[in-house]
């Protein structure tokens, strides 16, 4: 780990060559840049799932801490550079008073060249990220719903907002049930007339999940509350039973399709490592996300669609 107090960001990409250079390793593998976006609080957590994502897609990590105060503005960077089996590159960029405002100018200089560039608010994003500072030299921008204490509102700015390139980790939690929900599907359930999704309350991947189940079987769609950990099941009402994925532990979950025997399938909490990496294999627009909030607002106000 290489300390450089009170400095600059020309210094910073300066010494990272300088450390390349020693260890005659050039920075050819990296196929990302990643810009985690937080403050001291939560940074030991992101930027230690951004190295185990690191593991999977080489890249170059930059954390953006926000330390804004009154003391003088300043820069204390840590850099960390991986060899061949390592994570890539760590660089830890404190920011210091007034230059907390300016993460874009510290970012700026160390982009990787030519590789694409992903900006990640761990905590609490920008409204509309494509047009905040950093937002705007990425072509991916990861926030996190389940991080607001007012979900249903972060729901409605995040529809409001969105700009091809948007993505939420909310949503990325979702994947192994629309997964398996899909698959169960690929058999003959007769025609389907309704959805519920039963979820842990102030969970906005269970009300996503139900937004995306509306849009794509285009019924009536409704959400429960429950106490088991995040999304405990859906039940897909059809004219041959109920199809019901149920999940009360949080690991394993049983399907049942009407004609068939009920199955055990794994279906386990992911770490914030596994969700980050999920998003770093696809730099293309989700457009299935965009859908889901667009499903989102006709489950929570049935009235708008009937008006409509």
């Amino acid at each position: 780990m290489i300390n450089l107090p009170n400095t600059q960001a020309n210094a910073v990409a300066a010494a990272i060559n300088q450390e390349r250079r020693r260890m005659g390793s050039p920075a050819v593998g990296m196929v990302l840049t990643l810009l985690v976006i937080t403050d001291e609080l939560h940074q030991a957590d992101a930027l230690q799932a951004a190295t185990q994502a690191a593991r999977e897609h080489p890249m170059r990590i930059i954390g953006l801490i926000e330390r804004p105060g009154r003391g003088e503005a300043h820069l204390d960077a840590q850099i960390y550079v991986g060899g061949d089996e390592g994570p890539g590159e760590l660089i830890a960029c404190r920011l210091h008073g007034e230059l907390a405002k300016h993460a874009g100018s510290v970012a700026i200089p160390l982009l990787l060249p030519d590789t694409p560039v992903v900006a990640w608010w761990p905590t609490a994003g920008p409204d509309k990220p494509a047009d905040d500072p950093i937002g705007k030299h990425a072509q991916r921008r990861i926030t996190d719903t389940a991080e607001s204490s007012k979900y249903l509102e972060e729901l409605g700015v995040r529809l409001t907002h969105y700009v091809p390139g948007d993505t939420d980790l909310a949503w990325t939690r979702t994947t192994p049930w629309r997964s398996m929900l899909a698959a169960a599907l690929d058999q003959p359930v007769g025609q389907i007339t309704a959805a519920k999704v039963t979820v842990q309350a102030r969970n906005p991947s269970g009300v996503l999940l139900a937004g995306w189940l509306h849009k794509r079987l285009n019924v009536p769609t409704s959400i429960a509350h429950s106490k088991e950990p995040g999304i405990s099941k859906v039940v897909l009402t059809t004219s041959l039973g109920e199809v019901t994925l149920s999940r009360a532990d949080g690991r394993v979950a049983q399907l049942e399709v009407p004609g068939t025997p009920a199955s055990t399938v794994a279906l386990s909490r992911r770490t914030l490592a596994e969700l980050l990496a999920e998003e770093l294999r696809r730099l293309d627009p989700d457009e299935i996300y965009a859908e889901a909030l667009v499903g989102v607002e006709s489950v929570l106000h049935p009235e708008v669609k009937q008006r409509a």
